[in-house]
């Protein structure tokens, strides 16, 4: 019943999959891979689930794996549109109707209609990173929806792999990607309320710069240190001196946050890894130094006295303050 062909003609890639009844053409199935696939019929016609399937099969080497309980069923009109609710119970079946009935889904959106599965995704590929920037994204995009907020930006290097649900590093903030066009080099992450309330994003507009690290794989380099992108709050900086060709920062933050940074530590400034050089108690400021070349591969530079950051300070300093307040230390002492 159905005879597939490459498509010409066309700057995407493309299959046609005619549907031939007695040899006569009765219609067609264009399938664009990830983007959206159209039936259209010039009289009517039933195509099977099975019959769909193995249409699929031949206008694409992808097979439909990961929903295959969307090709089952019968239902005897389809709806022109889908939602988030109706995709779960959607049949690909019955009975088209003739020339005006035309049916289109977009992949992108709803991508596990017909896309293979989404890699599985570990702890360590989600909630890890080196605070090593892979490269400056630019704010596109930004506002309130229903239950939060919205953040598009445009980027390249961090959409080489991406998949929606990955986690990316936005100014140090764990984000999850929720939609993504490599087209436009753009992607999409939500905000929460209690992320604006405790993060820097919050000050950011169109045409903003961000830090952008993807979570690294289990196979990655430890370039920096362990970032969990779940900032603990954020600082202002006070003084940007410069030295030669390097800059001198310093930040002054809570107590709260000022008690685990130590000299020659580590702490995560909007994603970045850095070295802390001295630390005040009394004034409640912290400073560090930036190279010339750090300084153009990352968007603390571009801030101004009196902006916010994001800080993350070592993870290793909270579990020696809890190892020390349980005990622990003093129990193996007296054993």
């Amino acid at each position: 019943m159905f005879q597939s062909q490459t498509r010409q003609g066309t700057n995407f890639p493309s299959k046609m999959c005619y549907i031939r009844e007695n040899n006569n053409v009765r219609g067609r199935l264009l399938y664009f891979p990830y983007f959206f696939l159209t039936i259209n019929c010039s009289s009517p016609v039933a195509i099977s689930p099975k019959q769909l399937e193995m249409a699929l099969s031949l206008s694409t080497s992808l097979m439909c794996k990961a929903q295959k309980s969307l090709l089952s069923g019968s239902v005897s009109s389809l709806p022109r549109s889908l939602n988030s609710q109706s995709r779960s119970s959607f049949r690909l079946s019955g009975n088209f109707r003739p020339s005006f009935f035309s049916l289109s889904l977009p992949l992108q959106k709803y991508q596990n209609v017909l896309q293979p599965p989404r890699r599985r995704q570990t702890l360590t590929t989600r909630c890890l990173f080196t605070g090593i920037v892979e490269e400056m994204g630019q704010v596109k995009d930004l506002g309130p929806v229903e239950d939060g907020f919205t953040l598009k930006i445009t980027a390249k290097t961090v959409l080489e792999d991406v998949h929606l649900g990955d986690s990316i590093a936005v100014n140090g903030t764990c984000l999850t990607v929720t939609d993504f066009d490599k087209g436009l080099s753009e992607f999409t992450v939500g905000l929460a309320p209690e992320t604006l309330r405790k993060t820097s994003l919050i000050e950011l507009r169109v045409g903003s710069k961000v830090n952008l690290e993807r979570a690294v794989g289990p196979t990655g380099r430890m370039g920096g240190h362990f970032v969990q992108g779940h900032v603990d709050g954020t600082g202002e900086i006070v003084s940007m001196e410069p030295e030669g060709d390097s800059l001198w920062i310093k930040v002054r933050t809570k107590r709260e946050i000022l008690r685990y940074v130590v000299p020659k530590g580590f702490i995560a400034v909007d994603g970045t890894s850095l070295t802390v050089v001295d630390v005040n108690d009394e004034e409640g400021w912290f400073s560090f130094m930036l190279v010339a070349y750090t300084q153009e591969k990352i968007v603390v530079p571009l801030k101004q006295v009196g902006q916010k950051v994001n800080l993350e300070v070592d993870i290793l300093g909270k579990y020696v303050e809890r190892l020390l307040s349980s005990g622990f230390v003093e129990s193996i002492k007296s054993s």
